[in-house]
Parts: structure tokens; sequence; C-alpha cells
């Protein structure tokens, strides 16, 4: 009887850190809820690096998701949202950043590595072809050869 008392206390205590805070918003129309749901899902999470404001617990999460849900109810279109986003935070905000000069080696980069892999790969076969070219006897080697193993002179 004594353990399960215990072990109830440590599940409700265990319980207690589970509760999270939901944030409820009003919107005057759906179309406004879509657009805010859909901006928290393109937009990156400035502190947990991998997770979009709608997936994220970080206070400054709940920050931006209010900030978006200002800017939305003043009538400000996705675009400006964005902008002021962007500016605010650089292009690392977005999940998909625009291809411009800083963000070059984001878009390609991948590209040029795996290519210089490719590269490296096909060098090492083509080394390996040659070294066995040059390895490779000629027929009167080869009798020679046949001749010193059997014991033939």
């Amino acid at each position: 009887m004594a353990r399960l008392a215990l072990f109830m206390i440590f599940t409700v205590l265990c319980m207690n850190n589970l509760q999270a805070a939901i944030e409820v918003y009003q919107f005057d129309s759906p179309d406004q809820e879509e657009r805010f749901h859909q901006l928290s899902d393109q937009l990156r999470c400035p502190m947990c690096l991998n997770s979009n404001l709608s997936g994220s617990d970080a206070p400054i999460a709940a920050d931006l998701r209010a900030e978006i849900y200002e800017q939305i109810i003043d009538g400000r279109t996705n675009d400006e949202i964005i902008d002021f986003m962007t500016q605010r935070y650089g292009d690392f905000i977005n999940y998909r950043p625009p291809l411009n000069r800083g963000t070059v080696l984001l878009w390609f980069g991948p590209l040029l590595l795996l290519l210089a892999g490719l590269l490296v790969v096909w060098r090492m076969v083509r080394s390996n072809q040659s070294a066995d070219q040059a390895l490779a006897l000629t027929a009167e080697q080869q009798q020679k050869l046949e001749k010193i193993l059997t014991g033939k002179k």
C-alpha cells in the first residue's frame, strides 16, 4: 500500500511539470487565423534553431507569435510581416531563405560538396585502375613467373 501511495505522489509531482501555457488568440476571420498558422509554421524560432515558431515553447517564440498576431490584426500582409521579421532577425528566421548574395552558399553549398565528393571518388577509382595497369605483367614476364613458380628452368 505504501508503494502505491509513493507511486501516486511521484506521478502527480511529475505531471505538474507537464503543464504548458496555451496561447489563445481571437481572430476576426478564419482567414486571419489561417495566415497566423501559416506564418508561424514558415518562420524559424531564433532560439531553437531547428523548430518553427508554432512548434517552439521558447519565450522568444511566444513573443514572435504575439507579434505576428498583432500585425495580422493591424492589417499587414504576409510579405510585410515576413519583411519585418527578416529586418529584425535576418534571413535566418526564414525556413526557406531567399536566394541572394548572402545565401548563395546556403543554397548551392550542398551541391558543391556532393560534386567535390564525386570528383574525389572518380580520381581514386581512376588512380586504382592506372595502378592495376602498371602492375600488369607482359606475356614474357608471365611465362618467366610461371617457370619460377613451377621450379622449371
